[in-house]
């Protein structure tokens, strides 16, 4: 797996989110610089988990789908006389 790579447009919306929960959740002002470290902290330490709980994700749906065109496949088959 790469890093995560994000655009400066996206970190700069969770800089201000992160900053935002600093503040309303816990009290404390926080500024970009540090709430971009943090970003990158959990990207690199906890993105994984997520990371792969998505191909998890991904890979069930693929073999639910898989297993409905299997059947729909069947459906088509004509009858041997």
């Amino acid at each position: 797996m790469s890093d995560v790579k994000l655009t400066q447009e996206e970190l700069d919306r969770l800089v201000v989110k992160i900053k935002r929960y600093f503040d309303e959740e816990l009290g404390q002002d926080i500024g970009a610089f540090e709430a971009q470290f943090l970003i990158e902290f959990f990207a690199r330490e906890v993105g994984p988990a997520f990371y792969n709980q998505g191909l998890s994700d991904a890979h069930s749906l693929l073999n639910e789908k898989v297993e409905e065109l299997s059947y729909q496949i069947q459906e088509l088959e004509k009858p041997i006389l």
